[in-house]
C-alpha cells in the first residue's frame, strides 16, 4: 500500500475536478484519470448549460446547498475573470393555481421564508414581462432573480486548467476497467489497454460509468437517458433575460425546462422525467417521438418556436442513485475507496460545493450534509421534489 497521500479520481466531470481541485488544495498529491478527452464528449458535464437554482420545494438541505453554491459561482467568476454563470433568474410557471404541499409553493415560501426577494407573477403579469409564453396556460408562479445558468462544458475546461495549474495530473485516454484490490483496501486501478495507476486513495466520481467499477452498487443507481434539443430562432436577442430567462414549466408535471439565448444563439429545452434506463456507452440519440412530445409541448407553451427546425438534440445520460441524492461518501466495506457521484440530473448546479463534500468525505469530516449523501441501503425507489415522475 502506498502511504503518499496520493488521492488517484477517476472521472474529470464536475464531481470529479470539484475533488481534484479541493484536494490539492488540502495538500494532497492529485491524479485524475478519464477515458479523455477533457472535457469528454459523452460526460454529463458537457453541454451548452446547466440551470442554477436553490428552488428544492420544502427540501431546506438542497435548497442550503444551492444559496452555497451560488456564492462559489461568483466567485468561480470573478476567479475566472469571465463570467461564465450567468445570474439571469429562474422563472417558475404553473398552469394550476399554485397550493401548499405543491413543488412551487413549498419552494416560494420556503426561500421568501429566508429572505430571498422572489417576486410573485400576479395574473395578467406573465404576457407583459415574458411574451414568448402562452399566458392563458401558465396562470401563476413566481421569478426567482438569485438563480441563472452556468456554461457548462466552458466551467468543465476551465477547471481542468485550474487543477493542472494547480499541480493536478490529468491522465487523458486512461479507460479504467476495474478497481486493483490488496485484501479489504483499494490500491489503484486498472485500465483497458492494461495501465495500472497505483495511489492510497481511490476516489470514484465516473458517473453513468461508476457502476462498471462498481458493480455492486448497480441496485442502488444506473444510467438513464434524457433528450435535449437545441433550436436557433432568427431573433435570438428576443430569447435572452429579461424577457426570456431559465425557466421551469410545469416542471414536476410535464418535465420541461430551458435556457435563454447563448452567446451562439442557441436556446436549448430539456425534459426532467422519469427517462428510460440504458448502458453508459448507449448512443446519444433522440427518438422521434421524443421530438414529437417537444414539439407537443411548444406548440401549447410557446409556440415562437414550434415549427422551427431542430438545430441539434442529444440524449444526456444521468446517474441516477435510487433516492435521487447525490452519493458522497466513503465505502464502509473497502478502506481506500470514496465515492462522488450519483448527480441524478441535478448536480452541476453544485459545482463550486461539490468539491468540499468529497474531500470530507475522504478525510472523514463530518458536514451538514454528509449523512444524507453517505453510502446507504436501497429503500423505496423516488427522485428529487421537483422531477416529473410520467404520472
Amino acid at each position: 500500500m502506498l502511504a503518499d497521500n496520493s488521492v488517484l479520481v477517476i472521472g474529470a466531470g464536475i464531481f470529479g475536478l470539484t475533488a481534484a481541485l479541493e484536494l490539492r488544495q488540502r495538500g494532497y498529491r492529485v491524479t485524475v484519470a478519464d477515458p479523455g478527452p477533457v472535457p469528454h464528449p459523452l460526460a454529463a458535464s458537457n453541454d451548452v448549460s446547466r440551470m442554477v437554482r436553490m428552488d428544492y420545494g420544502a427540501d431546506g438541505l438542497y435548497s442550503s446547498l444551492g444559496a452555497e453554491a451560488i456564492e462559489g459561482w461568483h466567485r468561480w467568476n470573478a476567479r475566472w475573470g469571465r463570467d461564465l454563470y450567468h445570474e439571469d433568474g429562474f422563472l417558475l410557471m404553473t398552469s394550476v393555481p399554485m397550493a401548499s404541499g405543491s413543488f412551487e409553493q413549498d419552494s416560494y415560501s420556503l426561500l421568501t421564508e429566508r429572505g430571498f426577494p422572489l417576486e410573485k407573477l400576479p395574473a395578467g403579469d406573465l404576457a407583459s414581462r415574458y411574451p414568448h409564453w402562452n399566458a392563458d396556460h401558465y396562470i401563476d408562479g413566481y421569478f426567482n432573480p438569485r438563480a441563472g445558468w452556468a456554461e457548462a462544458a466552458e466551467i468543465t475546461a476551465a477547471l481542468a486548467q485550474d487543477a493542472i495549474d494547480a499541480g493536478v495530473s490529468i491522465v487523458a485516454g486512461f479507460a479504467a476497467t476495474r478497481l486493483i484490490q490488496n485484501g479489504d483496501r483499494v490500491t489503484g486501478a486498472a485500465a483497458s489497454d492494461g495501465r495500472e495507476l497505483l495511489t492510497e486513495w481511490v476516489l470514484v466520481a465516473a458517473g453513468v460509468w461508476t457502476t462498471v467499477l462498481l458493480p455492486d452498487l448497480a441496485d442502488r443507481m444506473w444510467p438513464v437517458g434524457q433528450p435535449i434539443f437545441y433550436f436557433k430562432p432568427s431573433n435570438p436577442e428576443n430569447y435572452r433575460a429579461p424577457s426570456f430567462p431559465p425557466w421551469g414549466a410545469d416542471i414536476p408535471r410535464t418535465g420541461w425546462y430551458g435556457f435563454p439565448a447563448n452567446c451562439e444563439g442557441v436556446v436549448k429545452m430539456a425534459n426532467h422525467g422519469p427517462g428510460q434506463r440504458v448502458h453508459p456507452d448507449a448512443d446519444r440519440l433522440t427518438l422521434p417521438e421524443q421530438e414529437a412530445h417537444c414539439r407537443a409541448f411548444l406548440a401549447e407553451s410557446l409556440p415562437s418556436l414550434a415549427a422551427l427546425p431542430l438545430y441539434s438534440s442529444k440524449m444526456c445520460l444521468y446517474c441516477d442513485t435510487w433516492d435521487g441524492d447525490f452519493w458522497i461518501g466513503r465505502d464502509p466495506a473497502r478502506k481506500g475507496l470514496v465515492v462522488s457521484t450519483g448527480g441524478s440530473g441535478h448536480a452541476f448546479k453544485f459545482g463550486p460545493v461539490l468539491g468540499g463534500l468529497a474531500a470530507d468525505a475522504l478525510e472523514g469530516i463530518e458536514n451538514p450534509y454528509t449523512k444524507r449523501f453517505a453510502w446507504r441501503s436501497l429503500g423505496e425507489i423516488k427522485s428529487e421534489g421537483i422531477r416529473y415522475t410520467g404520472e
